[in-house]
């Protein structure tokens, strides 16, 4: 049973792809740690109110996904060693690893207004990881870069200042790393993206969810194959679908191949809104109760703290700091 650590930044509404690429994926291993990555949120324009909302709602969903029992929840911001260690990390990060590292390529080269944050939060990233001596980062395909860049850190501080960080993995889903848009099936499910009917929400009720599925953009023809070339639209759909009920992609495809899209989209539609119901009214419980998410988020705070504080001195003592 591999020691875990990962986080998810409260920016925004958690949608399908955060949840099948990456929370699904999670486990309340004892000794795992899960967190709000609330200081990630701060890299790009942000509106306070509308922050600690996200920060709440978002400790909500991991706390309902069972994540405080055995392992532990807790918010980046509320455990200082992140900050320190990420400044040490900062001072051995390299300008030009950082520079090709496909988000900021992606959100902040050529923009001169964009924050250094923005450049550097792949070192905060990585002090988030290498603070709890964890085997194993539980991610999406998309933060497989970030992980990859944690490795490259961590060995580069053991060689020059000895065996300290733990080298981690990543652990992604075999089937579901990457769920694309429901709109535009060649690229990723965002929750920046403007067309609210490109991804579901899981917030979204049963019916908006059945509605976004029945409205999604398939293939040309009528048959329901797995071909992600060939048919990203309706692969894109199966793999949502076997994903959440477990049963295989190959199945789904051969049950639903010669009945046309319209009953394949209904079959897709119950098997999401099956599976993210009892969810979405757990965290709406735990938020009509917000003193017992800040009583478990003290609880993961201080376990927390139990592991990154010795962590740290380490690192001090290693680096030469007094």
């Amino acid at each position: 049973m591999a020691k875990a650590f990962s986080g998810i930044q409260p920016t925004g509404q958690i949608q399908l792809g955060n949840y099948i690429g990456a929370l699904r994926n999670w486990r309340p291993d004892p000794g795992s740690f899960y967190c709000v990555v609330d200081l990630h949120s701060l890299s790009q324009p942000w509106d306070p109110k509308e922050l600690q909302e996200n920060t709440r709602s978002t400790a909500a969903l991991l706390l309902a996904l069972g994540l405080g029992q055995g392992s532990h929840v807790f918010l980046q911001s509320h455990v200082q060693e992140h900050a320190e260690l990420a400044w040490i990390l900062n001072c051995i990060g390299r300008m030009g690893e950082l520079g090709r590292m496909t988000q900021f390529k992606s959100k902040g080269r050529g923009h001169q207004d964009a924050s250094v944050g923005l450049f550097t939060y792949p070192l905060l990233m990585a002090s988030d990881i290498l603070l709890y001596r964890v085997e194993e980062v539980p991610v999406g395909e998309d933060q497989k870069q970030h992980v990859e860049l944690t490795r490259d850190i961590a060995e580069r501080f053991n060689s020059r200042f000895g065996p300290v960080f733990t080298v981690p993995e990543p652990r992604i889903a075999e089937v579901g790393g990457r769920v694309m848009s429901l709109r535009n099936p060649l690229e990723k499910m965002s929750k920046s993206d403007p067309d609210p009917n490109s991804k579901i929400l899981l917030s979204d009720s049963d019916e908006v969810i059945a509605k976004k599925i029945m409205t999604a953009v398939t293939d040309s023809g009528r048959e329901v194959a797995y071909d992600p070339k060939e048919k990203p639209g309706v692969s894109n759909l199966l793999e949502i679908a076997s994903t959440l009920s477990g049963e295989s992609v190959e199945a789904l495809a051969a049950r639903y191949r010669d009945g046309g899209y319209g009953a394949f989209k209904r079959g897709v539609a119950e098997v999401v809104v099956e599976a993210l119901r009892p969810l979405r009214e757990k965290v709406e419980a735990l938020l009509a109760d917000p003193e017992e998410i800040d009583r478990q988020l003290e609880i993961g705070r201080a376990a927390a703290e139990r592991e990154a504080r010795p962590m740290l001195a380490e690192v001090r003592e290693a680096v030469g700091l007094l």
